[in-house]
């Protein structure tokens, strides 16, 4: 790897323009700036002006003559915008965040910007620090590919008031919204439970731009990690909440200091290990040198747990750093978290030392570099090569205005063969997994779901009457204790000690009241957030992130018709592939099952409707069953004498039944509904 020294004159960093170059046209799409009466661009306060992106689409080349043809325009509006960074400030080629405005430059224009979902928060990377040009671009796609959040991108190249500023990545800011960090919104008023727990963006990073410390840690080496308010901004949060998101993290910190892997009072009860996991995977595999003590964002969902990232800042990696300032941190043979410099807080080295944590850290690395698979060295290498190609032409130019890239073909290879060495070197030191590879897991299954309600006379907010069913497809009781709804979006933690019985059925609502009034049926509990009307992935997991049952539901074909229509989605058997769209149908019946806790006198009737079997439990040993139909005849009858009975109602026609139960306590009646298979 070459030491990066780029124009420096007595410490500074000084990038020099190349005489008489012109810029016409690019195969990258181009952003060209102007600011109201050709105002310079500072640190504070914000400028207004214009911005034009111009994207012909496909493999069209965009030219800059196009400025002006709106069949051309990606986008075309206004903005304002400012430097922004904590180093990069010291060099020529800026950084920039921006926001799209409407005409009257006060409200925000959320719009889809180069194919990334509508906003109006933006930041144009300027890659000073990286010879390479691609960092920051590989490292976020790696951890989309991985299934985590990170800022979208898109190259482009930018001319700002007629100079040509070179090769940029337009990116997305990190904030709260549904398409990136996916949390609640916080309010001032959301100062007890359950508002109080969320949602939260808080990040551990230097305090540049003049944001206050929110509270600081010490890492193992006695330094100072400052914690930082994103969401709600610093200047909007209150003391409870301060002190509630700040506790989160000192709980973390205790329970990773004295290995507490307690599913109901351990680090798994606080933290998503999954995200944790993934962040840590994708620092250590880049490398980054600032990862862990800056730059290093969590998020807290309300009522849900505490997550890692997203990541940010990738340019000191994959061997790169500020050599010019004698740094050299970034290497493959070294763990970020113990190097002795910017480790962050203690509880990262102490996650790793838990020999549970380890485990799965293993156990996920394995599968992620396994071939086919993100993280596999192949599939990174290729992914640098379509890179390559794609910005190979302005990286050129980029390297005449600025000398920023020496040799960019070289550099390129330069991360492909520290990628090779520093996977080798994970892999290697990494425990085994074996003793995590197989958890036995609950067989709960995703049965029903009611993601997009028709609203009526009755019950005019839709989304209160959004529900989910899970059954426990075993002949055993599960334990619920630690489950959990992985992921971003709906939010559901089952309570300790929690259980669903064999064969049996629990409702989650959008609200329990709405639900009990709408159904007749006492839920099991109500989740945070809505689902969405879109479609969305649904992973239910335990506490350590192992996958229970997962579902991918669409609004649209081959997925069933109910979106909005009055139905919901059922499985038609409890035992098909629950991702697959054939095995749903669409349902409108408002008769669902009787979940464990709406029993009479303890006695249990179970799943109701039925499509096959049908179980009855009671408390004192049952004499009998026998199954009526309207008209009074019995259909089956059975003689049992234990405390558990079962009848086969596969081959009976769809429609309502009654069941008579005796006991040695007593006699009941109860409604049945067969349902088709």
């Amino acid at each position: 790897m070459k030491k990066f020294l780029p124009g420096i004159f007595l410490g500074l960093l000084i990038f020099s323009s190349a005489a008489g170059q012109t810029f016409s046209d690019s195969n990258l799409p181009i952003v060209v700036i102007n600011t109201d009466n050709n105002s310079a661009i500072v640190d504070y306060p914000r400028v207004f002006g214009e911005m034009r992106i111009i994207r012909r689409g496909g493999n069209e080349r965009n030219y800059l003559s196009d400025k002006n043809n709106p069949a051309y325009l990606n986008y075309e509006g206004r903005i304002s915008i400012e430097i922004r960074g904590s180093s990069s400030q010291y060099t020529d080629k800026k950084q920039y965040g921006f926001t799209t405005l409407m005409a009257d430059n006060l409200t925000n224009n959320n719009i889809e910007l180069l194919g990334m979902p509508a906003e109006n928060d933006w930041i144009l990377n300027s890659m000073t620090f990286d010879p390479a040009t691609l960092r920051d671009y590989l490292t976020y796609n790696l951890s989309i590919k991985i299934g985590e959040y990170a800022s979208r991108t898109a190259y482009c190249e930018v001319v700002i008031n007629g100079d040509y500023k070179g090769l940029y990545l337009l990116q997305e800011k990190i904030k709260a919204d549904d398409h990136r960090v996916n949390v609640k919104r916080i309010e001032t008023i959301d100062n007890s439970y359950p508002d109080l727990t969320g949602g939260y963006i808080t990040k551990a990073d230097k305090t540049t731009g003049g944001d206050p410390v929110a509270w600081s840690m010490i890492s193992r080496n006695y330094a100072t990690i400052d914690f930082i308010h994103v969401l709600p901004k610093p200047e909007d949060v209150t003391f409870p909440q301060n002190d509630y998101i700040r506790n989160q993290f000192r709980r973390l910190d205790a329970t990773a200091l004295s290995g507490n892997t307690s599913l109901v009072s351990g680090f798994p009860s606080i933290i998503d290990i999954p995200s944790f996991l993934d962040y840590m995977i994708i620092s250590e595999l880049s490398s980054n040198a600032d990862s862990y003590t800056y730059s290093t964002f969590y998020h807290k969902d309300r009522n849900g747990k505490l997550r890692a990232g997203p990541i940010w800042d990738n340019d000191l990696t994959y061997g790169n750093d500020l050599f010019f300032w004698g740094y050299d941190r970034s290497k493959p043979d070294v763990w970020q978290f113990s190097n002795g410099d910017n480790e962050g807080p203690a509880y990262w080295y102490n996650l790793f030392n838990n020999a549970t944590f380890e485990c799965y850290l293993s156990k996920r690395w394995n599968e992620l570099i396994h071939p086919g698979n993100p993280l596999n060295p192949d599939s990174i290498k290729a992914f640098i090569d379509r890179t390559v190609v794609e910005i190979n032409e302005a990286a050129v130019r980029n390297n005449m205005r600025w000398y920023q890239v020496v040799d960019f073909p070289y550099e390129a290879e330069e991360v492909k063969k520290f990628i090779d060495t520093r996977i080798r070197w994970i892999t290697a030191n990494l425990g085994p997994w074996s003793q995590c590879s197989e958890e036995p897991l609950p067989r709960l299954v995703i049965s029903r779901i009611m993601y997009h309600p028709k609203p009526t006379l009755e019950f005019r907010d839709a989304d209160k009457l959004e529900f989910l069913e899970l059954t426990n497809n075993d002949s055993q009781p599960a334990d619920l204790t630690g489950i959990y709804f992985g992921g971003t979006g709906l939010v559901f933690q089952f309570p300790p000690n929690s259980t669903v019985g064999p064969h049996e059925s629990i409702y989650l609502a959008g609200d329990i009241a709405t639900f009990r009034m709408k159904y007749g049926v006492n839920p099991f509990g109500q989740f945070t957030r809505n689902l969405s009307d879109k479609g969305e992935d649904l992973v239910l997991v335990d506490g350590f992130g192992n996958v229970i049952d997962n579902v991918t539901y669409s609004d649209t074909i081959p997925w069933p018709e109910a979106d909005g229509n009055g139905s919901y989605l059922k499985l038609t058997n409890i035992t098909s592939d629950n991702n697959e769209a054939s095995n749903w149908t669409a349902s409108n019946d408002i008769i669902l099952s009787e979940p464990d806790i709406n029993n009479e006198n303890g006695l249990k009737v179970f799943p109701n409707p039925v499509s096959d079997h049908l179980y009855v439990r009671h408390n004192s040993p049952i004499v009998s069953v026998s199954l009526h139909d309207l008209s009074g005849k019995i259909i089956r009858q059975e003689y049992v004498n234990a405390l558990q009975a079962e009848l086969n109602m596969a081959s009976l026609p769809t429609g309502v039944y009654f069941l008579k139960v005796f006991t040695a306590t007593g006699s009941y009646t109860k409604k049945v509904i067969k349902d088709q298979k």
